[in-house]
């Protein structure tokens, strides 16, 4: 696989991914829904300071380093691709590991310069222990609501597949409500899921040299005849 096919696989995700944020974060107010397929699937505007499908941790603090993490991975990201595109590995592991790549730098891209380019957005407040909300829209502004490192991945994808109440007499979660599939996530996380479930599923095929050694087959040069077998 050439490195110019793998150059337009990334730009075509970071333009999707990016072009939709952008949308979403200018014309959406936080927390904003539209029914884009019935209720199962919903552009659902949430701002997200930590990982993919909104987990987040240790505050401030816990959101620089995922970012620094993500520009590392990244870094290294780019010196993997280029080796299992040297070694001529399976096309279908090289396409996943860019997908992984470019979902990689597109969260990277919204946590290291949004903050910087839009006027409103989620503040970490150190009283509340947790981010301040804001209201209104946000717009490109040089005043931006926060520093390099420090902006907020925008998420919007949102597909409440199922929604229902726990009876009151299902054990730990009785009388609340559920929803599958919870997380909202943006196609950058979408990418990076698939890749890494697609190599999972695939694991067999894009390492057989793996699979021949889990399943005990060794190869060997010893001559075999008749006497080398009564012997």
């Amino acid at each position: 696989m050439k490195k110019q096919h793998i150059v337009i696989i990334v730009l075509m995700i970071l333009l999707v991914d990016q072009a939709l944020k952008l949308y979403i974060k200018t014309t959406f107010h936080l927390h904003d829904s539209v029914k884009v397929l019935g209720s199962w699937f919903q552009l659902y505007f949430v701002e997200n300071p930590g990982m993919a499908y909104g987990w987040k941790f240790g505050g401030e603090w816990g959101k620089v380093a995922l970012t620094v993490f993500r520009i590392i991975a990244v870094i290294f990201g780019t010196w993997y691709i280029g080796k299992i595109i040297r070694d001529k590995r399976h096309k279908g592991f090289i396409i996943c590991a860019t997908l992984i790549y470019a979902g990689a730098i597109g969260n990277l891209i919204d946590s290291c310069f949004y903050g910087m380019i839009f006027d409103k957005g989620m503040i970490y407040d150190a009283a509340m222990g947790d981010y301040r909300t804001y209201n209104g829209l946000a717009t490109f502004s040089s005043d931006g609501y926060s520093s390099f490192l420090h902006g907020n991945v925008v998420d919007m994808l949102h597909f409440p597949l199922i929604q229902g109440h726990f009876p009151n007499w299902f054990p730990i979660w009785g009388g609340e409500d559920f929803e599958f599939f919870r997380p909202i996530f943006n196609i950058a996380d979408a990418s990076i899921s698939v890749g890494i479930i697609t190599i999972f599923l695939y694991q067999k095929r894009f390492f057989p040299e793996t699979a021949r050694s889990t399943n005990g087959t060794v190869e060997t040069k010893a001559t075999v005849d008749d006497q080398s077998q009564v012997s």
